[in-house]
């Protein structure tokens, strides 16, 4: 928590509206980090936080002010599993190194632990490529086209519907080959290639 409101802060973003430790005793909400490799120090992290009906998802906390047909929404899909993936940060420190689209595979393998059977979220234009490539589609029946002015004048946020988590058949094929890896093996050591070059990763995604 501490890590990722930093980093929001860095970047003059202090208005998220889960910017706080609510979260961290929701026997719903479950997290992805990457740590150094001693373990003393977390270089980023990612959440699955599943739809319970009766705590807000983040998007709807986030925007249900702006238009309260994401509730229904959310609502819509409750029933056989759902939830959101979110909070999404890596350090500055090790920016560049393609953290981001690692958690990001890493959190949508852990579903099936948990029961859901799709996902959405929210981000901003600058991550959309990223977001795309794994699966999720933006949903144009909220906001403007899917857009939001959030969390800043600075910033459209777009909510993204739900994929189908357990197939993932809109997810560009060589990143549905690596999340369903990580699914069927959740503990192992690969060698991921970023924009800086090779890194040795110790996965250890399977919930207790």
């Amino acid at each position: 928590m501490e890590g990722h409101v930093k980093v929001l802060a860095d970047y003059g973003i202090t208005n998220i509206t889960t910017n706080n430790a609510a979260w961290i005793d929701n026997p719903f909400i479950y997290v992805v980090i990457v740590q150094t490799m001693d373990g003393a120090e977390i270089l980023g992290g990612v959440r699955v936080h599943i739809a319970d009906g009766k705590v807000p998802l983040p998007l709807e906390a986030a925007i249900g002010k702006m238009d309260a047909r994401v509730f229904n929404l959310i609502k819509s899909y409750i029933d056989d599993g759902t939830g959101e993936l979110c909070a999404l940060w890596n350090a500055k420190k090790v920016a560049g190194y393609g953290l981001s689209l690692l958690l990001i595979r890493a959190g949508i393998s852990i579903v099936t632990q948990v029961k859901l059977n799709s996902l959405f979220t929210i981000c901003a234009d600058y991550t959309m490529p990223m977001v795309k490539r794994v699966g999720f589609i933006i949903e144009d029946t909220v906001g403007s086209d899917g857009g939001f002015v959030y969390p800043n004048e600075n910033y459209v946020a777009r909510v993204l519907r739900k994929m189908n988590a357990l197939s993932l058949d809109t997810a560009d094929e060589y990143d549905r080959e690596r999340i369903l890896n990580l699914r069927n093996n959740p503990s192992q050591v690969l060698s991921e290639t970023g924009p800086k070059g090779e890194m040795t990763v110790h996965y250890q995604l399977l919930i207790k």
